[in-house]
């Protein structure tokens, strides 16, 4: 269930359209759930719905382009649509343990990569458990009080976010029509994805599409020294981060074949925080665009 949380009134001063709501899953976690959706439209139609991970920081950007871009569809080719932000209930822009164990896949202990500085790791490998929310806790309160186009869904992530996206493609390709990660975090995970990837059969009708997208910074040159006190320019570069992105994206296109469409966009000069704001903008275009 849905429940109004005290910051529905300030965030809708701030934001006319905007309402945040608190769920708890059935697994027992709490979620702080952040809405905007335009004017009721005359036609009645249901509408697109947009989710997004790292709700609390990535939805006002989200909904606040949204909410220009499809005032004129015709010019911006984005239409109107339903933003949903999946957050955590903290006054933070993100909760950094809660998303390291909600967007990553499972990963034997032994087998997790190295953080800077060798510090370890919070608690991880709870994507399925995330993705089980989703689909079957959040879908269906949304379509119980709004109306929504469940052909044009989309789920946007950003770094872990966008690794959760990808695997949430490859193990249930049903969960929505379009799937965009941003800056994919697929180091964490690289064995997991490429062996789900061998045996990955998209849905055909309607066709799945994914967007991967990547700073080109991502990899390096995000500091005028690579040497710091954790080492993080040399595990930038092991992680792979842009090469990785193109290289899964063209290994999506050979695997699907014509059963998923798959583009890929580097945004030059981008560091991975830096690039957040360009890659919600694609997102929109990309999951948006008139049918």
């Amino acid at each position: 269930m849905l429940r109004r949380c005290p910051e529905t009134i300030g965030i809708s001063m701030l934001m006319p359209g905007a309402t945040v709501r608190d769920m708890r899953s059935r697994a027992g976690r709490d979620y702080r759930i952040f809405i905007w959706q335009p004017a009721p439209a005359q036609s009645g139609e249901p509408l697109p719905v947009v989710y997004l991970l790292d709700g609390n920081g990535v939805f006002p950007i989200a909904a606040a382009a949204l909410a220009l871009q499809s005032r004129r569809t015709e010019r911006t080719g984005v239409s109107p649509a339903v933003v949903v932000g999946i957050g955590y209930p903290t006054t933070n822009w993100i909760d950094a343990k809660r998303r390291t164990f909600d967007y990553t896949p499972p990963v034997h202990r032994d087998r997790l990569a190295p953080r800077p500085g060798n510090r370890a790791w919070d608690e991880t490998g709870g994507a399925d458990a995330f993705l089980d929310f989703i689909a079957n806790d959040l879908a269906p309160a949304l379509s119980a009080e709004l109306a929504i186009d469940r052909d044009r869904t989309a789920l946007f992530g950003h770094s872990f976010g966008g690794l959760l996206a990808l695997y949430a493609l490859l193990t249930r390709p049903q969960l929505v029509r379009s799937y965009i990660a941003a800056s994919p975090s697929i180091w964490f995970a690289l064995d997991e994805l490429k062996n789900r990837l061998e045996s990955f059969v998209a849905p055909v009708q309607p066709r799945r599409r994914l967007l991967i997208t990547v700073g080109s910074l991502e990899q390096g040159g995000m500091s005028s020294s690579d040497a710091d006190a954790d080492d993080y320019g040399s595990w930038i570069r092991r992680n792979r981060m842009v090469d990785n992105a193109r290289e899964f994206a063209a290994a999506l296109t050979v695997a699907a074949g014509a059963s998923l469409e798959v583009s890929f966009r580097e945004f030059e000069d981008e560091n991975h925080a830096s690039v957040v704001p360009a890659a919600i903008s694609a997102a929109l275009r990309f999951a948006l665009a008139p049918l």
